[in-house]
C-alpha cells in the first residue's frame, strides 16, 4: 500500500510539474537558431539541396536529431560543433521555431517514370 501512495505522489507531482512537460519557445528558438540560417535559411527552407530543410519537420524528430549531433551518434563537424553548447531546453526551442515554419517539402509525385 505504501508504495502505491509513493508512485501516486510522484505521478501526481510530475503532471503538476511545468519542467516534466515542457515544450520548446518559438520565439526564443528563432533567436538562438541564428547560426542554422547560413546553411538551413531563416525559413528553414534551405536552397541548397546538400542542407536539410527544417521547416515543418516534426518537433521531435528535430531534437532527436540535434541530440545524436550533439552526442556524436550522428557524424558531422560543423553539427557537432553547433550543438556542442546547446542546452536541452536550446535544443526544444530551436525545434519549435523549425517545426513551426511552412515547409516546401513536395512529394515525387510526376517526377518518377514507371508504373
Amino acid at each position: 500500500m505504501n508504495r502505491v501512495l509513493t508512485l501516486v505522489s510522484v505521478a501526481a507531482a510530475l503532471a503538476l510539474s511545468t519542467s516534466a512537460f515542457a515544450k520548446g519557445n518559438p520565439a526564443d528558438g528563432q533567436k538562438k537558431a541564428a547560426a542554422c540560417f547560413a546553411c538551413h535559411g531563416a525559413d528553414g527552407n534551405a536552397t541548397d539541396p546538400q542542407y536539410p530543410r527544417l521547416a515543418g519537420q516534426y518537433a521531435d524528430y528535430l531534437e532527436q536529431a540535434l541530440h545524436e549531433y550533439k552526442n556524436g551518434n550522428r557524424k558531422n563537424p560543423i553539427m557537432a560543433g553547433f550543438t556542442a553548447t546547446l542546452s536541452e531546453q536550446d535544443i526544444q526551442d530551436i525545434a519549435a521555431y523549425f517545426s513551426g515554419l511552412p515547409g516546401k517539402i513536395r512529394d515525387l509525385h510526376g517526377e518518377v517514370a514507371g508504373n
